[in-house]
Protein backbone atom coordinates (compact mmCIF):
# COMPACT_ATOMS: atom_id res chain seq x y z
CA UNK A 1 0.00 0.00 0.00
CA UNK A 2 1.27 3.54 -1.18
CA UNK A 3 1.33 6.60 1.25
CA UNK A 4 -0.73 7.82 -1.08
CA UNK A 5 -4.07 4.83 -0.01
CA UNK A 6 -2.61 5.15 3.74
CA UNK A 7 -4.62 8.16 5.20
CA UNK A 8 -2.94 9.74 8.49
CA UNK A 9 -5.57 10.21 10.86
CA UNK A 10 -3.50 13.64 11.86
CA UNK A 11 -3.66 14.87 8.85
CA UNK A 12 -7.58 15.03 8.73
CA UNK A 13 -8.00 17.30 5.17
CA UNK A 14 -11.42 19.79 5.21
CA UNK A 15 -12.42 20.54 1.43
CA UNK A 16 -14.04 24.36 1.69
CA UNK A 17 -17.64 25.22 1.17
CA UNK A 18 -18.60 25.90 -2.02
CA UNK A 19 -19.46 29.64 -1.32
CA UNK A 20 -16.09 29.89 0.85
CA UNK A 21 -14.04 28.67 -2.40
CA UNK A 22 -12.59 32.07 -3.67
CA UNK A 23 -10.74 30.21 -6.25
CA UNK A 24 -14.78 29.29 -7.53
CA UNK A 25 -15.91 32.54 -6.76
CA UNK A 26 -13.61 34.72 -8.92
CA UNK A 27 -13.50 31.78 -11.71
CA UNK A 28 -15.76 32.24 -14.88
CA UNK A 29 -17.91 29.79 -13.75
CA UNK A 30 -19.28 32.03 -10.97
CA UNK A 31 -19.74 35.01 -12.74
CA UNK A 32 -23.31 34.64 -12.82
CA UNK A 33 -22.99 34.12 -8.71
CA UNK A 34 -21.33 37.61 -8.64
CA UNK A 35 -23.75 39.23 -10.69
CA UNK A 36 -27.07 37.66 -8.49
CA UNK A 37 -25.01 38.85 -5.18
CA UNK A 38 -24.24 42.57 -6.36
CA UNK A 39 -28.44 42.26 -6.30
CA UNK A 40 -28.93 40.46 -3.03
CA UNK A 41 -26.64 41.93 -1.25
CA UNK A 42 -27.62 45.50 -1.91
CA UNK A 43 -31.65 44.47 -1.47
CA UNK A 44 -30.90 43.28 2.11
CA UNK A 45 -29.04 45.86 3.27
CA UNK A 46 -31.39 48.54 1.63
CA UNK A 47 -34.27 46.36 3.76
CA UNK A 48 -32.19 47.29 6.47
CA UNK A 49 -32.06 50.74 6.84
CA UNK A 50 -35.94 51.13 4.92
CA UNK A 51 -34.83 52.71 2.05
CA UNK A 52 -37.90 53.82 0.26
CA UNK A 53 -36.62 55.24 -3.04
CA UNK A 54 -33.84 57.91 -4.16
CA UNK A 55 -32.57 61.09 -5.72
CA UNK A 56 -29.91 60.87 -7.79
CA UNK A 57 -27.10 62.94 -8.31
CA UNK A 58 -24.78 62.49 -11.28
CA UNK A 59 -21.64 64.48 -12.37
CA UNK A 60 -18.11 64.90 -12.70
CA UNK A 61 -15.64 63.20 -10.24
CA UNK A 62 -13.36 66.01 -11.50
CA UNK A 63 -15.38 69.04 -10.19
CA UNK A 64 -13.38 70.40 -6.76
CA UNK A 65 -15.26 72.10 -3.55
CA UNK A 66 -14.20 76.00 -4.18
CA UNK A 67 -11.98 76.17 -0.79
CA UNK A 68 -9.70 73.78 -2.94
CA UNK A 69 -10.15 75.07 -6.31
CA UNK A 70 -9.15 78.77 -4.39
CA UNK A 71 -6.24 76.93 -3.12
CA UNK A 72 -5.01 75.37 -6.21
CA UNK A 73 -4.95 78.96 -8.16
CA UNK A 74 -3.49 80.33 -5.81
CA UNK A 75 -0.53 77.48 -6.33
CA UNK A 76 -0.83 78.07 -9.69
CA UNK A 77 0.01 81.90 -9.67
CA UNK A 78 2.78 81.57 -6.92
CA UNK A 79 4.25 78.92 -8.95
CA UNK A 80 4.02 79.35 -12.57
CA UNK A 81 1.51 76.74 -13.27
CA UNK A 82 -1.42 76.29 -15.38
CA UNK A 83 -3.31 79.81 -14.15
CA UNK A 84 -6.42 79.39 -17.26
CA UNK A 85 -6.83 75.64 -15.85
CA UNK A 86 -6.80 77.05 -12.45
CA UNK A 87 -9.32 79.25 -12.92
CA UNK A 88 -11.69 77.04 -14.97
CA UNK A 89 -11.56 75.01 -12.05
CA UNK A 90 -12.46 77.64 -9.44
CA UNK A 91 -15.42 78.55 -12.12
CA UNK A 92 -16.72 74.90 -12.07
CA UNK A 93 -16.80 74.87 -8.27
CA UNK A 94 -19.63 76.55 -7.90
CA UNK A 95 -21.42 73.11 -9.00
CA UNK A 96 -20.01 71.35 -5.95
CA UNK A 97 -21.37 74.33 -3.96
CA UNK A 98 -24.93 74.00 -5.36
CA UNK A 99 -24.92 70.30 -5.07
CA UNK A 100 -24.13 70.17 -1.85
CA UNK A 101 -26.65 73.05 -0.67
CA UNK A 102 -29.10 70.96 -2.75
CA UNK A 103 -28.50 67.69 -1.44
CA UNK A 104 -28.61 69.14 1.98
CA UNK A 105 -31.76 70.94 1.87
CA UNK A 106 -33.40 67.90 -0.10
CA UNK A 107 -32.40 65.52 3.00
CA UNK A 108 -34.39 68.48 5.44
CA UNK A 109 -37.11 67.82 3.08
CA UNK A 110 -37.34 64.44 3.13
CA UNK A 111 -36.77 64.06 6.57
CA UNK A 112 -39.77 65.96 7.66
CA UNK A 113 -42.26 64.07 5.59
CA UNK A 114 -44.68 61.93 6.94
CA UNK A 115 -43.84 58.52 6.38
CA UNK A 116 -42.80 55.56 8.33
CA UNK A 117 -40.53 54.84 5.11
CA UNK A 118 -37.26 56.73 4.25
CA UNK A 119 -38.27 58.47 1.11
CA UNK A 120 -36.00 60.47 -1.57
CA UNK A 121 -32.49 59.46 0.00
CA UNK A 122 -29.54 60.94 -1.88
CA UNK A 123 -27.61 58.69 -4.29
CA UNK A 124 -24.27 59.12 -5.71
CA UNK A 125 -22.22 57.45 -7.71
CA UNK A 126 -19.94 57.30 -4.42
CA UNK A 127 -16.45 59.00 -5.59
CA UNK A 128 -15.11 62.67 -5.30
CA UNK A 129 -16.45 65.92 -7.08
CA UNK A 130 -20.20 65.97 -7.63
CA UNK A 131 -20.58 62.73 -5.88
CA UNK A 132 -19.03 63.66 -3.11
CA UNK A 133 -20.73 66.75 -2.70
CA UNK A 134 -24.28 65.29 -3.02
CA UNK A 135 -23.11 63.11 -0.32
CA UNK A 136 -21.56 65.62 1.79
CA UNK A 137 -24.82 67.67 1.53
CA UNK A 138 -26.84 65.07 2.72
CA UNK A 139 -24.87 64.20 5.87
CA UNK A 140 -24.84 67.83 6.86
CA UNK A 141 -28.75 67.75 7.11
CA UNK A 142 -27.65 64.20 9.08
CA UNK A 143 -29.88 62.31 6.90
CA UNK A 144 -28.40 58.58 5.71
CA UNK A 145 -27.50 58.87 2.31
CA UNK A 146 -26.60 56.33 -0.61
CA UNK A 147 -23.51 55.85 -2.68
CA UNK A 148 -22.91 53.15 -5.59
CA UNK A 149 -18.59 52.91 -6.22
CA UNK A 150 -17.41 50.69 -9.02
CA UNK A 151 -13.96 49.36 -9.17
CA UNK A 152 -11.89 50.75 -11.83
CA UNK A 153 -8.22 50.78 -12.09
CA UNK A 154 -7.60 54.43 -11.73
CA UNK A 155 -10.36 55.40 -9.23
CA UNK A 156 -11.44 55.63 -6.44
CA UNK A 157 -12.09 55.42 -2.70
CA UNK A 158 -15.56 56.05 -1.47
CA UNK A 159 -15.99 59.51 -0.09
CA UNK A 160 -15.75 59.76 2.96
CA UNK A 161 -19.46 61.46 3.58
CA UNK A 162 -21.26 58.06 2.22
CA UNK A 163 -23.55 56.23 5.33
CA UNK A 164 -20.67 53.96 5.90
CA UNK A 165 -23.48 50.94 5.86
CA UNK A 166 -24.90 52.17 2.94
CA UNK A 167 -21.75 52.28 0.74
CA UNK A 168 -20.95 50.07 -2.11
CA UNK A 169 -18.33 48.89 -4.37
CA UNK A 170 -19.50 46.92 -7.63
CA UNK A 171 -17.75 45.52 -9.71
CA UNK A 172 -20.32 45.38 -12.54
CA UNK A 173 -21.52 48.76 -14.43
CA UNK A 174 -24.46 46.92 -15.29
CA UNK A 175 -25.61 46.07 -11.92
CA UNK A 176 -24.66 49.83 -10.60
CA UNK A 177 -26.78 51.34 -13.17
CA UNK A 178 -29.50 49.29 -12.50
CA UNK A 179 -29.28 50.33 -8.53
CA UNK A 180 -29.42 53.92 -9.46
CA UNK A 181 -32.26 53.54 -11.97
CA UNK A 182 -34.24 50.88 -9.62
CA UNK A 183 -34.90 52.91 -6.46
CA UNK A 184 -34.82 56.24 -8.36
CA UNK A 185 -37.94 58.88 -8.07
CA UNK A 186 -35.64 61.48 -9.65
CA UNK A 187 -32.49 62.14 -11.36
CA UNK A 188 -30.29 65.60 -11.57
CA UNK A 189 -27.41 65.66 -13.51
CA UNK A 190 -24.97 68.22 -13.22
CA UNK A 191 -21.84 69.22 -15.27
CA UNK A 192 -19.79 65.54 -15.96
CA UNK A 193 -17.72 64.01 -18.86
CA UNK A 194 -18.70 60.37 -19.98
CA UNK A 195 -19.34 58.70 -17.41
CA UNK A 196 -22.07 60.91 -16.64
CA UNK A 197 -23.63 61.53 -20.31
CA UNK A 198 -24.01 57.69 -20.44
CA UNK A 199 -25.55 57.65 -17.32
CA UNK A 200 -28.01 60.11 -18.89
CA UNK A 201 -28.58 59.09 -21.87
CA UNK A 202 -29.29 55.34 -20.49
CA UNK A 203 -31.83 56.84 -18.48
CA UNK A 204 -33.57 59.12 -21.52
CA UNK A 205 -33.48 55.50 -23.37
CA UNK A 206 -35.19 53.38 -20.97
CA UNK A 207 -37.64 56.73 -20.53
CA UNK A 208 -38.53 56.93 -24.13
CA UNK A 209 -38.97 53.23 -24.80
CA UNK A 210 -41.02 52.86 -22.28
CA UNK A 211 -38.78 50.29 -20.01
CA UNK A 212 -38.90 52.86 -17.23
CA UNK A 213 -42.59 53.40 -16.59
CA UNK A 214 -42.50 55.30 -13.60
CA UNK A 215 -42.61 58.76 -13.22
CA UNK A 216 -38.71 59.84 -13.13
CA UNK A 217 -38.03 63.86 -13.66
CA UNK A 218 -34.51 64.65 -15.69
CA UNK A 219 -32.85 68.15 -14.05
CA UNK A 220 -30.21 69.23 -16.32
CA UNK A 221 -28.29 71.39 -13.47
CA UNK A 222 -26.48 74.47 -15.24
CA UNK A 223 -28.04 75.90 -18.28
CA UNK A 224 -24.57 77.59 -19.71
CA UNK A 225 -22.94 74.34 -19.59
CA UNK A 226 -25.82 72.30 -20.92
CA UNK A 227 -26.19 74.58 -24.16
CA UNK A 228 -23.12 74.22 -25.25
CA UNK A 229 -22.54 70.52 -24.89
CA UNK A 230 -25.77 69.12 -25.74
CA UNK A 231 -28.00 69.97 -28.71
CA UNK A 232 -31.08 68.46 -28.87
CA UNK A 233 -32.54 70.80 -30.91
CA UNK A 234 -30.17 69.58 -33.84
CA UNK A 235 -31.65 66.01 -33.24
CA UNK A 236 -35.17 67.26 -33.52
CA UNK A 237 -34.03 69.24 -36.73
CA UNK A 238 -32.24 65.86 -38.20
CA UNK A 239 -35.51 64.00 -37.25
CA UNK A 240 -33.83 61.50 -34.83
CA UNK A 241 -35.88 62.25 -32.01
CA UNK A 242 -39.34 63.50 -31.86
CA UNK A 243 -39.77 67.37 -30.29
CA UNK A 244 -41.65 66.22 -27.36
CA UNK A 245 -38.48 64.05 -26.05
CA UNK A 246 -36.81 67.45 -25.24
CA UNK A 247 -39.44 67.75 -22.69
CA UNK A 248 -37.99 64.89 -20.87
CA UNK A 249 -35.35 67.38 -19.79
CA UNK A 250 -36.30 70.27 -17.32
CA UNK A 251 -33.31 72.67 -17.19
CA UNK A 252 -31.94 75.05 -14.09
CA UNK A 253 -29.43 77.16 -12.82
CA UNK A 254 -29.70 77.98 -9.29
CA UNK A 255 -30.21 75.66 -6.12
CA UNK A 256 -33.91 77.69 -5.44
CA UNK A 257 -35.32 76.63 -8.69
CA UNK A 258 -34.06 73.26 -8.76
CA UNK A 259 -35.20 72.26 -5.16
CA UNK A 260 -38.77 74.10 -5.85
CA UNK A 261 -39.10 71.84 -9.42
CA UNK A 262 -37.65 68.53 -7.51
CA UNK A 263 -39.80 69.15 -4.60
CA UNK A 264 -43.14 69.52 -6.53
CA UNK A 265 -42.35 66.47 -8.62
CA UNK A 266 -41.64 64.21 -6.05
CA UNK A 267 -44.98 65.31 -3.99
CA UNK A 268 -46.64 63.67 -6.75
CA UNK A 269 -45.20 60.55 -6.06
CA UNK A 270 -45.82 60.87 -1.96
CA UNK A 271 -49.65 58.65 -2.79
CA UNK A 272 -47.57 56.17 -5.70
CA UNK A 273 -45.72 53.13 -4.65
CA UNK A 274 -42.66 52.91 -2.46
CA UNK A 275 -39.86 51.91 -3.71
CA UNK A 276 -39.49 49.04 -5.92
CA UNK A 277 -41.00 46.49 -3.77
CA UNK A 278 -37.69 45.55 -1.75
Amino acid sequence: MSAADDPDPDKTYHPPKAYRNERFLNSPSARSVRILSEYVEPVARFRAFDVADTVVFFGSARILPRDEAEHRLRAARDHGGDVARAETALDMSRYYEDARELARRLTEWSKGLEDTHKRFIVCSGGGPGIMEAANRGASEAKGINIGLGISLPHEQHANPYITRELAFEFHYFFMRKLWFMYLAKALIVFPGGFGSMDELFETLTLIQTGKIKKHMPIVLYGRDFWDEVLNLDALVKYGTINAEDVDLLHVVDTVDDAFAYITGELSKSLDAPKGPGL
